[in-house]
């Protein structure tokens, strides 16, 4: 299984504003702990040992609050964006960047700013994932309010596909070959999602559609939704 994840939290999170001035959208409080909290400890239960969190806005505050990972049972490194390039790279160049404090293996990639919080990410997946040929597995969601049309399909034998009939909304959540980012320069911006339709029209990602509890905090109402309906 994936003993590694790195998770995404170098976003500005303007949407989040002005909540976001004063602390990284990761660091706010849902239902009585930091958000990125949630993914540490459900990593944690599932066996995984070092994670590793990429960084750029008020990045300081993030070892200052999780210190290097004992009190969750991990082992934390961060890939500070803000310091080494003033600002985030963007997902696929910030995934890169931070590839140097990963092993050269598959691992769990998420995004600190969504709550899932019935994941727990399966040894059973990872597994799977590494016996395959995949370069990534994306977990899908059913398309929430804001994005009705949703991101990636699901082929009949499981295969992502960037355009399908019956479209689903990524969840940031996945499992990922360090080869995918192999031509992606470290230290400069570049998205992921044109990484994963290249990778999907050669047949090299694989998907699932995830049905439990996940809402993207990418607004004040929704964390206030998310605190007030526990």
């Amino acid at each position: 299984m994936s003993t590694q994840a790195l998770i995404l939290a170098a976003g500005r999170g303007e949407r989040m504003r002005p909540l976001t001035d004063q602390h990284p959208k990761p660091l706010l409080p849902v239902q009585g702990k930091p958000l990125i909290v949630w993914h540490l400890e459900s990593l944690a239960r599932a066996g995984v040992t070092d994670v590793v969190i990429n960084t750029a806005w008020l990045e300081e505050q993030f070892p200052a609050t999780l210190g290097d990972g004992s009190t969750f049972g991990l082992c934390i490194r961060y890939s500070h964006e803000g310091a080494r390039y003033g600002g985030a790279l963007e997902t696929a160049g910030g995934i890169a960047t931070a590839l140097p404090l990963l092993q050269d293996a598959p691992f769990w990639l998420v995004a600190g700013d969504v709550f899932m919080p019935g994941f727990e990410f399966p040894a059973a997946d990872a597994q799977r994932f590494a016996a395959s040929s995949a370069l990534a597995h994306i977990y899908l969601v059913p398309n929430p309010p804001h994005n009705p049309r949703g991101d990636f399909g699901i082929s009949d034998q499981g295969l992502a596909r960037s355009q399908a009939k019956e479209q689903f909304t990524y969840s940031t959540l996945g499992l990922y070959r360090p080869a995918l980012f192999k031509h992606t320069p470290p230290g400069q911006k570049a998205a992921l999602a044109p990484l994963l339709r290249q990778a999907m029209q050669n047949g090299e990602v694989t998907a699932a559609l995830y049905s439990g509890p996940w809402t993207d905090v990418g607004t004040p109402e929704r964390l206030a939704e998310l605190n007030t309906h526990r």
